[in-house]
């Protein structure tokens, strides 16, 4: 069996991409285009906005601007290929370019999960501790956590994709789905997926469950802080500095869990297919904008920055 299988290595797999209708092609490829633009630019323009101005670095918009970088890279993962398929009409990927695909997915995807994490450890430190704020949440404890998010990024998908890509692919090389992920390659791999399917579960565990848990005990914590505050003003200015985070976490983990924790019996091409879109291209769209649609300190920092641009064009 095992020379069976080293014969039948594949070195390219094809890619049924997300619909065969050649009218769709272009209105889809329109469509992501816009939506890769407005995570350029609101993901990039993110961090830029946090470096420029001096205002803006405290720990919780230390982790915005690395999560910005974050959203920009596991998009860019994703949705450049799938944009040159439906232009193209190319829907081959080599071996290594799927391997590479998944690699930087799950690597960027991990580290969001664990700076999600980091940043409801920090809510629950303004509110909940607010005179000990900033000897808790220190430079050099926001650097560790950060840099604790990007190792664990790194060590999850490289686990990952070793294991997945030391599977033998024999029975078909054709890949359902838009792009390279782990559970359509487990489809069509002839080597027994036991292991890994174990091993993936107790990643997934220490990836998504336990920062989740993280969250939801931080949250457990502030929102018993919120209500103990007496005046309505007061917590509703408690609660307004946690509403894009929580936001953020709602809709990561939401559609994570939809897709990667649910019975594999309960899995259907087309709706793996939705939610696999809404969390490799909207997710990191949509972060940016409720980070700065209700932050008015982010509005203030850009209307800064247009302000001073303005003022430049009419001295010249």
């Amino acid at each position: 069996m095992t020379s069976m299988e080293n014969k039948s290595r594949v070195n390219e797999f094809i890619l049924t991409g997300l619909t065969d209708a050649p009218e769709l092609q272009v209105p889809f490829f329109i469509m992501f285009t816009f939506i890769y633009l407005i995570t350029l630019v609101g993901n990039l323009g993110m961090v830029a906005l946090i470096s420029w101005d001096s205002r803006l670095h405290t720990p919780m918009y230390f982790f915005l601007s690395n999560l910005s970088l974050v959203d920009f890279g596991y998009s860019s993962a994703v949705t450049p290929k799938v944009m040159a398929g439906l232009l193209t009409g190319d829907k081959i990927i080599s071996y290594y370019g799927c391997a590479a695909q998944i690699f930087f997915f799950v690597t960027f995807a991990t580290v969001e999960s664990f700076l999600l994490a980091s940043m409801a450890y920090d809510r629950h430190a303004a509110v909940c501790k607010p005179l000990h704020y900033t000897t808790t949440m220190t430079s050099t404890v926001c650097a560790h956590l950060a840099s604790g998010a990007y190792i664990c990024g790194f060590l999850n998908s490289s686990i990952v994709t070793g294991d997945t890509f030391s599977l033998s692919f024999c029975r078909s090389n054709v890949i359902h789905h838009f792009f390279c992920d782990v559970p359509p390659l487990l489809v069509i791999t002839c080597s027994d997926i036991h292991n890994i399917e174990m091993v993936i579960f107790i990643l997934g565990i220490f990836t998504v469950f336990f920062p989740f848990l993280v969250i939801l005990t931080s949250y457990l914590f502030i929102f018993i802080a919120i209500l103990s505050i007496r005046s309505a003003e007061g917590r509703q200015k408690a609660f307004s500095t946690c509403a894009s985070h929580l936001t953020a976490v709602c809709i990561f983990y939401g559609t994570i869990i939809f897709m990667y924790f649910q019975p594999s019996s309960s899995h259907s091409m087309d709706s793996d297919k939705m939610a696999s879109i809404f969390y490799t291209m909207v997710i990191p769209m949509l972060n940016p904008l409720v980070y700065s649609l209700r932050n008015k300190e982010v509005k203030g920092a850009f209307h800064k920055v247009v302000g001073g641009q303005k003022s430049q064009l009419e001295n010249l």
